[in-house]
């Protein structure tokens, strides 16, 4: 008889054993594809990584490019105006160079003329001129000999020019009551001055007179409508003679 012998292990069976081989090779399957795929996502986000960094790196490059093309333009346009005001400075310069040659020049010019005008002066100060040379009104016989001199009554009359006087008093001064009180003076070079309607005389026949000196006061003597000097320029000493006397002191440099 032979005995049975029963084993201390239980039996597995062929199938679970199976199974669990299975089992296993599923799991380490699971493991691996775990692990590979892992490594893919880590590889994406790699590359994702990278393509931004490119992408950032890009615009930065063109941002600075823009910058400097915008500061590029802004330095053009800051030179550019530079220039603008360089060109109106010089502009303004020159402008203020020739209005003080222009003032140079015209205070020259007035010297010039008042140097020139030394012997000769307007024989009343504040007038306003009224009738003039050669005109005609009802004042008069014939066309106005003279010009007169609109001012108050008593402005003090001076000699135009240094010279001797050859007439002087009522009547004109012997040229007739029209001019009421008159003076003539000699200056020269058949050059006579004549001063009329005046309220006063203050010099004498063969007196010496300076140009500028006091001869007599203004006033309305003789056939006069109002206040003023009626003054002449004459070749001879006698009526009739009379040339314009805005003209003639003009002609010396004498502002009228």
């Amino acid at each position: 008889m032979f005995e049975r012998v029963t084993s201390r292990f239980p039996r597995t069976s062929a199938p679970r054993t199976r199974a669990a081989v299975l089992a296993a090779g599923l799991g380490t399957s699971v493991v691996l594809g775990a692990g590979v795929a892992v490594a893919v996502d880590n590889t994406a986000a790699s590359g994702a990584a990278g393509a931004v960094q490119a992408q950032a790196a890009a615009q930065s490059k063109v941002a600075e490019a823009q910058a400097k093309a915008v500061e590029a333009q802004a330095a053009k346009a800051q030179k550019a105006v530079e220039a603008q005001a360089a060109k109106a400075q010089k502009a303004a310069e020159a402008k203020k160079a020739a209005a003080a040659k222009a003032a140079q020049a015209k205070k020259a010019a007035k010297a010039a003329a008042k140097k020139k005008a030394v012997s000769w002066i307007d024989p009343v100060e504040s007038y306003k001129l009224s009738a003039s040379f050669a005109q005609n009104g009802g004042m008069w016989a014939h066309k106005h000999s003279g010009q007169d001199y609109a001012v108050p009554t008593g402005t003090p009359v001076v000699a135009a020019h240094g010279g001797t006087v050859v007439k002087a008093g009522g009547n004109g001064a012997g040229d007739g009551p029209a001019y009421g009180n008159a003076v003539v003076i000699k200056h020269g070079n058949k050059t006579y001055s004549q001063y009329a309607h005046l309220s006063s005389v203050n010099v004498k026949v063969g007196q010496v007179v300076k140009t500028g000196q006091k001869i007599a006061l203004s006033g309305n003597t003789g056939n006069s409508s109002g206040p003023h000097l009626h003054f002449e320029i004459r070749s001879t000493p006698n009526y009739g003679s009379a040339v314009d006397p805005v003209k003639f002191l003009r002609g010396k440099g004498v502002t009228v």
